[in-house]
Order: structure tokens, then C-alpha cells, then sequence
């Protein structure tokens, strides 16, 4: 769904000042009812398979926002908190929002890692108010700018996950754009493979037989 919904092709300028032939806009997935569910569920599985069992999920809003939703819904059991970027300047001026209990064991979550500076922010913030980080987690890793190396030493001595990259879901987009590409037949043409009537020449001369 990443790579159908979320992957596009491009010349575009990330938040982080730098440019890129590719841009991942992972809320369009997350904010997806299915999105959502498969979300959820994939974030689950890997944290009870990493034994972590927290108390909550949280990150900085707001791609974090609709993964934090959806872990809650589908663990029923999984708290959800949001980081503010700064400190609301009215009411409790809190930064965290939902979830807010001292000493708990709790999972730093993000969309996209690129730099990683709002994963780092949010693990800053967590381990200020008082949180346990377990572990962080995003759906998505760039793979540069120094993203991981910067979370890692954030987060350490707990572990950071990222469920996909952006590789693969950069493949799974130009697999996905190759199924769908439309047939070009081919006119007075001959297999060659067999040297029979074509039926298409994408992307070779092909008969019926030898065209997959």
C-alpha cells in the first residue's frame, strides 16, 4: 500500500533542506482505513516480537499521530502520547499529550527517517518527562543522511527498528508501475525467439507463447 498510495517519482525537497528523486508520504497510508488496520498490526507484531512490552507508543506529532492511533486501536491494550514541538503556551503548557504516566516502559514511533531529528526529538522529550524508552520504531527508513546513526545514539542503549526502507518500497513502486504498464503491440513484427507473428514488443518482439 506504501508504494501505491505513498511512493512518488520526482524532483522534491525534503523537510530536512536537502532534495530527492523520490518522496515517501507515509500519512496518506496511515490515514487509509486499511492503511490504518495494516499499520497497526504490523507495528504490534514487531514490538511483541522484541519482548519490549510497554505501557504506550508516542512520537512527535504529526507523523506519528495516525501510527500512535493506530497501535492503541489494534493492541487494545497499547496507550498512545503525543509530543508537542514545543510546549503549548496556554492550559497545562505540557508537551505531552495523552498518556502520561512517570516510569513507564513506552516505544518512540515515527513515519519517515530521514535526518531522524523528530524521532531524536521525541526520545528527548519521553526521557525528560520521565518515560522508559524501550525502543523506537519507524514505517519507513530513508537509508541517508545520517538517520539511523543519529536515532541510535539517541535512543541507546535501547534499540531502533524500522519496518521497511525506502529501497524496498521504491521497488515495490516500479514493480508495481511494470504490472500495470499498458501491453504496446507490435506491428509486422516477428517473435524472436520463434520467428511467429508478435503480440507485443514490450519490452522485446513477442509471440503469444514467448511474450511472459
Amino acid at each position: 500500500m506504501l508504494a501505491h498510495k505513498s511512493f512518488r517519482l520526482g524532483e522534491f525537497k525534503l523537510s530536512s533542506g536537502g532534495t530527492s528523486d523520490y518522496y515517501i508520504d507515509c500519512r496518506t497510508t496511515t490515514l487509509d482505513a486499511e492503511g490504518s488496520r495494516l499499520t497497526g498490526e504490523v507495528f504490534c507484531d514487531e514490538i511483541r516480537k522484541r519482548g519490549w512490552k510497554p505501557k504506550a507508543t508516542g512520537g512527535l506529532t504529526m507523523g506519528a499521530d495516525p501510527i500512535v492511533v493506530a497501535v492503541s486501536v489494534v493492541s487494545g491494550d497499547l496507550h498512545g502520547f503525543l509530543v508537542r514541538k514545543a510546549e503549548k503556551q496556554h492550559g497545562t503548557g505540557q508537551r505531552i499529550e495523552g498518556f502520561r504516566e512517570k516510569g513507564a516502559r513506552v516505544v518512540i514511533v515515527d513515519d519517515v527517517c530521514t535526518t531522524g531529528a523528530s524521532t531524536v526529538q521525541a526520545i528527548e522529550a519521553a526521557r525528560e518527562f520521565g518515560f522508559e524508552v524501550v525502543g523506537a520504531m519507524c514505517l519507513v527508513e530513508r537509508e541517508e543522511a545520517k538517520g539511523r546513526p543519529n536515532v541510535e545514539k539517541a535512543v541507546d542503549p535501547a534499540p531502533f527498528v524500522s519496518v521497511f526502507t525506502a529501497r524496498d518500497v521504491r521497488a515495490a513502486h516500479v514493480s508495481r508501475m511494470d504490472d500495470t504498464a499498458p501491453v504496446i503491440f507490435a506491428v509486422a513484427a516477428s517473435c524472436e525467439v520463434c520467428g511467429r507473428p508478435a503480440v507485443t514488443n514490450a519490452p522485446r518482439n513477442r509471440c503469444a507463447a514467448h511474450k511472459n
